[in-house]
């Protein structure tokens, strides 16, 4: 057996690993380099008109008083954005400031100079630089271009921080929740007809893992259903024989009483052996979907009942074409009249089709299901009354079972609902693969 491992890339759990580790990494960098850039304990780089301010001052203090108004000129016409001017001493106040401009000029500069903010009409405050003998050059240097995040490197490091989650975040969902949504859609989809396409075994180590049980367990549930019905259906075969021979040898009894009591009970077996296969055969669904007229195969449900005795009403549009299963639709909707007329006087068959949605409703007026066992008859071999005897009054408990069956084999669904002021509604609701044409 392979040995488990953490950091084995083709896992989730190596992945992730890998991932966080390339993101601290690069988070490392990022930090590391906007310390070096911007760092409090050197010299800062400075915009280039603090850089030019602080040149001209320099090389005015070093120069003669007379020889000033020049050189004066001469800059401001090299550096005509620096707006550079000189002041007569006394006739400007400079204000303290601890702007990333004046912390680089008081370095460059030295003690000699003194730095601050010029209180000005402008719109663009000036820096004023007082040389040894009071004489103050001022210039504008805030408008030159910063660095990004210059002086913040925090806020850099919480931005790469917020990327390398957000970068871990989203393949988290890709890898992981994407799969265990083709996992549900599969699980929505499972049928025994072998129709359902295999689970993709893609993604890490464990979810492919993961998608080959899943199919394996689906071909160990087909096999076990095929079996089942193979064995029932051998099983059936072979009663059928005695059956037959029980009942010839009925004939012979001569009390008429025993006679017609045997006889029945061989009819019940026989019954109940083809409604078992009946279910079987419809937790397959082998049948063909093609376009079915629904409201003919009610209308035809309704006849035959009529036919019978019972008193059975169809309502509904004389049209509504479907894709559905026919005979499946058929023999669902028979147990569920069935039902209904064993119960009631009346059943009356409704039809209502919507552009996603047929709904057939199967209403009689018996005495109906109370709510506590209205799901718990849906079950297979639930009776409506299990006091009684089982006998063909009464049915086997399958018809309900069946139906549904039927229903879900469709993609729809059955379910029980009180009919006023008395009576039971029998609700198969289908889905409309096609839009259906109907017919006044």
């Amino acid at each position: 057996m392979k040995p488990f491992s953490f950091f084995h890339l083709k896992g989730i759990g190596g992945q992730i690993a890998a991932l966080v580790l390339a993101s601290t990494v690069a988070l490392h960098l990022v930090i590391t380099t906007a310390f070096l850039i911007i760092r409090q304990d050197r010299p800062d780089a400075p915009p280039d008109r603090a850089h030019q301010l602080a040149d001209a001052a320099l090389l005015l203090g070093a120069a003669e008083a007379s020889e000033r108004p020049r050189l004066v000129t001469d800059l401001a016409r090299a550096f005509p954005g620096l707006g550079i001017e000189m002041l007569a001493p006394g006739t400007a106040n400079l204000a303290e400031s601890d702007s990333l401009h004046l912390r680089w000029m008081r370095r460059h500069l030295g003690r000699a100079y003194k730095t601050g903010r010029l209180a000005s009409g402008s719109i663009e405050p000036r820096i004023g630089v007082q040389l040894p003998d009071g004489t103050v050059i001022a210039g504008h240097v805030d408008g030159a271009p910063r660095p990004l995040f210059s002086g913040a490197p925090w806020l850099m490091a919480l931005m790469s921080a917020f990327i390398c989650v957000t970068v871990l975040g989203l393949w988290a969902a890709r890898a992981l929740t994407r799969p265990l949504s083709s996992f549900a859609a599969a699980a929505e989809n499972f049928s025994l007809d072998g129709a359902a396409e295999p689970l993709p075994e893609r993604g890490p180590e464990e979810i492919r893992a993961v998608a080959r049980a899943l199919n394996r367990m689906h071909e160990r549930i087909v096999r076990l259903m095929s079996d089942r019905t193979r064995m029932l259906a051998a099983i059936s075969h072979d009663l059928r024989t005695p059956i037959t021979r029980l009942r010839l040898r009925a004939e012979f009894i001569e009390d008429e009483s025993n006679r017609k009591r045997m006889l029945m009970d061989l009819d019940q077996m026989r019954a109940m052996l083809e409604s078992v296969l009946s279910l079987l055969r419809d937790d397959r669904k082998v049948e063909t979907v093609t376009l079915v007229d629904i409201a003919s195969t009610l209308q035809l449900v309704a006849d035959q009942f009529g036919d019978m005795g019972h008193v059975v009403h169809y309502v509904g549009p004389t049209s509504a074409t479907a894709a559905a299963r026919p005979d499946d639709l058929h023999r669902g909707v028979t147990n569920l009249v069935e039902n209904a007329v064993r119960f009631g006087a009346e059943v009356t068959i409704r039809l209502d089709v919507s552009d996603t949605m047929l709904v057939i409703d199967v209403e009689d007026d018996g005495p109906g299901i109370s709510d506590a066992r209205k799901q718990e008859m849906l079950e297979p071999f639930v009776r409506g009354d299990d006091a009684r005897t089982m006998d063909y009054s009464t049915g086997f408990g399958l018809g309900l079972s069946i139906a549904r069956a039927i229903a879900l084999g469709h993609g729809g669904e059955l379910s029980l609902h009180d009919r006023a002021p008395r009576g039971l509604i029998v609700r198969m609701r289908l889905p409309v693969s096609q839009a259906p044409r109907l017919a006044a």
